[in-house]
């Protein structure tokens, strides 16, 4: 596999891994009750303060992430946009340990891989490696296209109002934002169920297979109620930081044209006729 095809591959591995007190006057006071901040409120009312983050977020109209982590012993970075409309659309780059860079887009469920220049011609000169998570699912016999819908910032905080015990780490500075850090220790079970009913007994043998019994989910919240970083650890397989920035910043990514874009499902699908025919 060449050197782009991997670096895509552990990239949109990580993407679908993808990937969380009132204080008052002294009795007697002539003065009205304080009231409290939202950091205060972020601490002492945790669903509330998440249900009102996943509103928030809800709301917004697109993201920079700068995302850093882990994947099968490999390390990834990526930077990128995303626009939360429907469908949910992205732009991310990502470096290879040589230095070159590929760039991703994902368009609903279907991502688009630069080709780099150098490997055009093997492509026919296309640009784009096109990926069909639906068409690519239906030839593994699997359903890929629910796995996507969840990368934008609500997805740690669909995770923490689903768990138990989440606690609060405390105030702390995301890139100049105050926020607070939120914390959850959960099951595999607990992550299962929020996985689409055709896709769970895949992901089950996943963390079987790398001995994951539990995952931890991290999440930091600012006064506008908005995510700035996600953090999940699944033990083996991997770690992941996402750190979000420029909240409905304008952005444009558009679906690459087909006359410049191979279709992966198509070559797949070559390789499986001509398999059929020697």
């Amino acid at each position: 596999m060449s050197l782009w095809k991997k670096t895509a591959v552990v990239t949109l591995s990580a993407i679908t891994a993808l990937s969380a007190s009132a204080c008052g006057v002294a009795s007697g006071s002539s003065e009205a009750p304080k009231q409290p901040s939202v950091l205060e409120l972020l601490a002492s009312d945790l669903k509330g303060s998440l249900q009102k983050t996943m509103d928030v977020t809800d709301k917004s109209d697109s993201v920079t992430m700068t995302m850093t982590g882990t994947v099968g012993g490999e390390k990834i970075s990526m930077q990128g946009v995303m626009d939360l409309g429907d469908p949910v659309k992205a732009e991310m780059t990502t470096a290879d340990p040589d230095g070159d860079t590929t760039t991703i887009r994902l368009i609903g469920t279907v991502f688009y891989v630069e080709v780099p220049t150098k490997d055009r011609a093997s492509m026919g000169g296309k640009r784009w490696m096109k990926m069909d998570m639906i068409s690519i699912g239906q030839q593994a016999g699997m359903d890929f296209s629910k796995q996507f819908e969840d990368i934008d910032p609500t997805k740690q905080v669909k995770t923490l109002l689903a768990a138990e015990g989440v606690t609060v780490i405390g105030a702390e500075t995301v890139n100049g934002a105050r926020t607070v850090h939120y914390t959850v220790t959960t099951p595999v079970a607990t992550q299962l169920a929020q996985v689409d009913a055709k896709l769970r007994a895949g992901v089950e043998k996943q963390f079987a297979a790398a001995g994951v019994k539990e995952i931890k989910v991290d999440l930091w919240v600012d006064e506008q109620y908005r995510p700035r970083r996600a953090g999940t650890v699944m033990g083996a397989m991997g770690d992941m930081v996402v750190d979000y920035t420029d909240y409905g910043k304008a952005v444009t990514i558009e679906t690459p044209p087909p006359a410049e874009t191979s279709d992966f499902a198509e070559m797949l699908q070559g390789l499986k006729n001509l398999g059929a025919g020697s």
